[in-house]
């Protein structure tokens, strides 16, 4: 069993969207799929290090997600931050 749910984690990711805009994430696959993004990430990055190092890269990008460290961008706040 993943911990925490996937609702609980939608709903986190979804926590600073503004009432009447769409929710950046809507079903349990696009949070899937951002978590093994992230994961992918942090393997071709090495970035576990010190006490997450015996940790799997899975298991950070959940926590990470969870906690806020990693925000996941809606296509038009992607396509925003590539024009900076």
């Amino acid at each position: 069993m993943l911990h925490p749910s996937y609702s609980d984690l939608i709903k986190i990711v979804n926590s600073e969207v503004v009432p009447g805009d769409a929710p950046v994430v809507q079903s349990r696959y696009s949070i899937v799929i951002a978590a093994a993004k992230r994961a992918r990430q942090i393997i071709a990055n090495s970035e576990l290090e010190g006490s997450e190092a015996g940790r799997k890269p899975l298991s950070v990008a959940v926590e990470e997600l969870w906690n806020g460290d990693v925000k996941i961008l809606s296509e038009a706040d992607a396509a925003a931050e590539d024009d900076n």
